[in-house]
């Protein structure tokens, strides 16, 4: 059965930063390491090499922000979960070497404090938290409307932190190399709190977004390890298992990773039309080319099923059944959090085993329709003619993955080790930084004009981070 939370807890605590140089020159030292090896199903696994694009605009951005007159943060693309290594080694191995190349001296060590949602130490660990700590990571609890002390904290750094910061704009990852999802607007947030800060301290740096992209590509793309994922993923279902003898059948392997989405989706719906008693509404499409047809019914079956999953758990939560995906899938995690982590169990001695068992009971309920929202936040980015595009090795491999994901999670694992598919190289591109500062007047005049700021900014990092994924073909 799906791997659920059988017990209530405390509420969780916020992590503060503990910046502990001698932690983060091991970490340095093991990176390379940990980028080609996998040690559990969470940790990096089989990058070969990380290539990099415009680093002269970075080591640039460090000596000014070292010289203080800038503050910067860098938002990345949050595709996988090796990003975040990804990232490491940009400003720890590849910045410091081109700056030495360039004769240009920076102050070590060469690093960045983070934002981590508070929630990864649930399913890593607790001594994830402590190592995130100590490498100057804040916690955020992501599933809260408004977590005070990580945003304070976050807000803090950003202003007076002797490191610039990172953050993924995107929440989650998404699984695709080439498709940014929507942006959250807690990145453009920072930025104007900044400037705020700054201009109330009559600071005079500028405050800038550095949009930093990141892509993943297969050195040696191994169809013959995809077509054994196919197999697996067919045998999972219950389909007979195809087989593709040649690199040149991508018609072939297309047609079983269709054929495997249609009979998922299907399973799906009739799971949640005959035991979730949900009405799923008609999806016909009617157009003349059968290819299309079809991906275009299987998009519009995905976005009804996905709308779906998320009304089953509204309704249990009592909430609306509105805003954007994203959003609806953070109120459903606010509200699933707030029932596993009660306020009223801040002294688990002083209740009584009656009170104990039924706060266990909700939070059982709660996990149990979290899943919902957790398998819609894996198919967000999902659109139904990704590979049919660009059937690339690369698009089969994350398309396959996140159907792997799928299953794994209605079988029950909790961290599921993904096959390896071959080593990869990583391209980490920084882009041209936005200027927070030129757009502090227009912010500042009244709220609406500020949200309205808030909006464009986010637009625009969204447009770089997408532009990015455009200008550079593998």
């Amino acid at each position: 059965m799906p791997h659920l939370i059988h017990r209530a807890y405390p509420p969780l605590e916020f992590i503060p930063q503990r910046f502990n140089p001698i932690v983060y020159y091991i970490a340095r030292g093991l990176l390379p390491l940990l980028l080609r090896l996998r040690v559990r199903s969470w940790l990096p696994a089989g990058i070969g090499e990380i290539e990099t694009v415009n680093l002269d605009v970075l080591f640039n951005l460090y000596q000014e922000f070292q010289d203080g007159k800038i503050r910067f943060l860098m938002a990345f693309r949050h595709p996988e979960v090796d990003d975040p290594l990804c990232m490491m080694y940009l400003f720890s191995h590849a910045v410091s070497k081109a700056a030495q190349s360039q004769n240009i001296s920076l102050k070590y060590p060469i690093h960045s404090h983070f934002l981590y949602d508070r929630g990864m130490t649930l399913w890593a660990g607790d001594w994830l938290g402590w190592l995130f700590s100590y490498l100057g990571g804040v916690s955020i609890h992501r599933g809260k409307r408004l977590d005070l002390i990580g945003l304070r904290t976050a807000r803090d750094l950003f202003a007076n932190g002797k490191l610039p910061i990172m953050v993924a704009p995107e929440g989650a990852t998404n699984g695709h190399s080439e498709i940014v999802s929507p942006l959250e607007p807690g990145v453009a947030q920072l930025g104007f709190w900044c400037v705020e800060d700054l201009v109330k301290a009559n600071r005079a740096e500028d405050v800038l977004i550095v949009p930093i992209g990141i892509q993943y590509r297969y050195i040696n793309p191994n169809w013959a390890k995809l077509d054994w994922l196919l197999g697996k993923l067919e045998r999972d279902c219950g389909l007979p298992v195809g087989k593709s003898h040649l690199v040149e059948e991508k018609e072939v392997l297309y047609e079983r990773l269709l054929r495997l989405g249609e009979h998922i989706i299907s399973e799906m719906e009739w799971f949640y039309s005959r035991f979730c008693h949900q009405k799923l509404p008609d999806t016909n499409i009617s157009v003349t080319d059968s290819s299309a047809n079809r991906n275009q019914l299987l998009k519009a079956r995905l976005d009804a099923l996905l709308n779906t999953g998320l009304k089953t758990a509204e309704v249990y939560f009592g909430l609306p059944s509105q805003g954007t995906v994203i959003d609806r899938c953070r109120q459903l995690e606010e509200a699933s959090w707030k029932d596993i982590y009660q306020k009223d169990l801040s002294d688990l001695h002083s209740i009584s085993p009656l009170k104990q068992g039924l706060a266990d009971w909700i939070a059982a309920e709660a996990s149990l329709r979290m899943l919902h929202m957790r398998l819609v936040e894996s198919f967000v980015a999902v659109t139904g003619s990704y590979v049919q595009e660009k059937p690339t090795f690369e698009r089969f491999a994350e398309t396959s993955l996140i159907l792997f994901d799928l299953i794994a999670r209605i079988k029950g694992k909790k961290n599921p080790k993904r096959p390896r598919l071959g080593w990869r190289k990583a391209r980490v591109t920084v882009g041209k930084p936005i200027s927070v500062t030129q757009r502090w007047l227009v912010y500042q005049e009244n709220r609406q004009s500020a949200r309205q700021s808030v909006k464009d900014l986010t637009a625009d990092l969204q447009l770089a981070l997408e532009e990015m994924i455009l200008s550079f073909e593998f």
